[in-house]
């Protein structure tokens, strides 16, 4: 299993055009036979005005396969993507391999943060053994969606996933972990591995299947 983590930077102002026109042709047109769509969202915090949508699929044959079959699909190329991409500023994908398997809540009405951290040149497998080793102490404050290692885009880079039920849980819960001294343990050794850290807080779209 892999996942394609695609950000798509908006015309500042056009979400609320943009979204609803992605919703129609993914119901209509492609729904989960090109790919598996698991998330949807746009962002709160960090850089504004994107969108993030997660997919999945078998393995990376099968998502040429797929892409190859959806790019001669002429109600996405010539109806959808001729509408939507006046929208765009900019696109970003990246595959990702599955540190831990993905786990999507099960309740609804949530916020979602996503981290991307860029670790020094070959460091990125010492800082997910650390980070796995301290996994069940992190899920007693809140819970991981989804743990990766970048394989095609940015290298030597981790993404991890978490989700909160609001930004006063985020805050509570962030708060919490830091006085943890297994948590503090780790991050007085894992920190100095890291280059860059990112954040960004993502509200799921009503179509999302993760909400």
């Amino acid at each position: 299993m892999i996942h394609e983590l695609r950000t798509y930077t908006l015309i500042p102002g056009t979400q609320a055009s943009y979204i609803p026109l992605f919703e129609d042709a993914w119901k209509r047109i492609r729904g989960d036979r090109h790919g598996k769509l698991e998330g949807y969202w746009s962002t709160d915090s960090g850089t504004l005005n994107q969108v993030v949508h997660l997919w999945s699929f078998a393995d990376l044959v099968e998502r040429q396969r797929l892409r190859v079959e959806l790019g001669k699909n002429q109600a996405w190329t010539g109806e959808y993507l001729a509408k939507s991409q006046p929208f765009l500023l900019s696109q970003e994908n990246k595959i990702l391999s599955a540190v831990l398997p993905l786990a999507p809540p099960h309740e609804q009405g949530n916020i979602y943060e996503l981290r991307t951290y860029r670790t020094q040149p070959g460091k990125t497998r010492e800082w997910l053994d650390r980070f796995v080793a301290v996994m069940p102490v992190r899920e007693k404050y809140s819970k991981r969606v989804g743990l990766w290692q970048t394989e095609i885009a940015q290298l030597n880079e981790v993404a991890h996933m978490w989700v909160y039920r609001d930004v006063a849980d985020r805050e509570a819960v962030r708060a919490k972990f830091r006085q943890d001294p297994e948590m503090q343990k780790f991050l007085r050794e894992a920190t100095p591995l890291l280059m860059h850290m990112q954040s960004i807080i993502l509200s799921p779209a009503s179509f999302s299947p993760m909400k």
